[in-house]
């Protein structure tokens, strides 16, 4: 790990320290948050102008239009500002209109564009667009019935865009048995690799990415056990208990010592510490699990995890979501929703300190922000 991480500079939480980020509830100083408004406006200027030599067939949210609108559907739900509103809107345009007719998935296919289309045509009170965009949606689980299961290809990225429109929408836009239909098939594939595999002693769920057991959130058993657990999929309390906590636990009990997770079933190099392989993504499972079945031990792993995080978590290959800094950071801000422990608003503000002035100047090497792929 400290081959791909710089070592953490910061002192860890103490309240005096703290004073210069939020007050003793939890606000953000009107300082602090100038400042991280005056970096917003900058970097939004920086990407404007890369863009322009962007690949202009890149429909997806994780590398392509649809995620840009996403990043100005947020800022207008955080700001307000009826303009970032028009600016998705444009996007979603470009998004639409270079789908890849293949991917069910939020992330690299359709359903990211269409969802996150759906959802800003209903802010613009667009309803014929948004309706279209809907139908198109629900056609899609059809294209590929052989879909595999984790996140970024597979079904459940598609439930995570059905799971999306419904939070925006505040209502059922997409039917519950839709949702359930999606969930069953996953919880079904689980179940038939498990007993394939001789996993059902071990976990009675098992899900396989080009013939490895991955472990973590984009990938892995622990991305699909998270929205498994979520109670808008479906999921039947028999379910829950029976198969997947006990696929949960399985999870658990391949913790390293350090806290941290292994990318695969049997690989014992305890080396990646980012949300799609290792502890940032991990959590995420243990936290779910602690609020559906209120077990200590699922806490006290996430917590763990947290630490890995705050040690390992700055790291060299940049400031992505996926396999960077800011994907870390996340889990901070998750933790302290949960917990409201202000140890973890504190964290998270030390690394947004950390992308954005000038410590990244001896944080970072030449070449550190460049982009690969999630193992290297």
């Amino acid at each position: 790990m400290a081959q791909r991480a710089f070592p953490n500079p910061y002192a860890d939480y103490d309240k005096s320290l703290a004073t210069g980020y939020f007050d003793s509830s939890g606000r953000l100083t009107p300082e602090f948050t100038q400042r991280l408004n005056n970096k917003i406006r900058e970097l939004l200027q920086q990407m404007e102008r890369g863009l322009k030599s962007a690949d202009p067939r890149d429909c997806t949210g994780y590398t392509g239009w649809a995620g840009i609108a996403l990043l100005y559907l947020h800022l207008y739900d955080v700001f307000g500002d009826p303009s970032y509103l028009q600016i998705a809107e444009a996007y979603v345009k470009k998004s639409l209109n270079c789908l890849t007719r293949r991917s069910i998935t939020f992330l690299c296919g359709d359903a990211g564009p269409l969802a996150v289309a759906a959802v800003v045509y209903h802010k613009l009170q667009d309803k014929t667009q948004s309706e279209a965009c809907i139908t198109r949606l629900l056609q899609l689980h059809q294209l590929d019935p052989q879909a595999p299961d984790e996140m970024l290809y597979g079904r459940m990225g598609h439930l995570y865009a059905l799971l999306f429109v419904n939070k925006h929408f505040g209502e059922e836009k997409i039917p519950q048995n839709h949702i359930q239909q999606v969930s069953d098939a996953v919880v079904a594939s689980g179940e038939s690799l498990a007993k394939r595999r001789n996993f059902i002693a071990k976990s009675p769920l098992m899900y396989e990415w080009y013939n490895e057991y991955y472990v973590g959130a984009a990938h892995g058993l622990a991305g699909i056990y998270y929205y498994l657990m979520q109670p808008g999929v479906g999921v039947s309390q028999v379910k829950l208990h029976n198969t997947v906590k006990p696929s949960v636990d399985y999870v658990c009990r391949l913790k390293f010592p350090s806290g941290n997770y292994p990318p695969c079933i049997d690989d014992t190099r305890d080396l990646l510490v980012h949300w799609c392989h290792g502890a940032p993504g991990v959590i995420y499972m243990l936290t779910q699990a602690y609020k559906v079945f209120a077990e200590q031990q699922y806490l006290s792993d996430a917590l763990q995890c947290a630490e890995v995080i705050w040690q390992w978590g700055l790291l060299k290959k940049g400031y992505g979501l996926c396999h960077g800094t800011a994907g870390n950071a996340y889990a901070f801000l998750m933790l302290y929703n949960l917990t409201q422990n202000m140890k973890y608003l504190y964290r998270a503000c030390k690394v947004s300190i950390c992308m954005s002035n000038s410590h990244r100047e001896t944080l970072l090497s030449p070449g550190a922000g460049r982009t690969g792929c999630c193992l290297g």
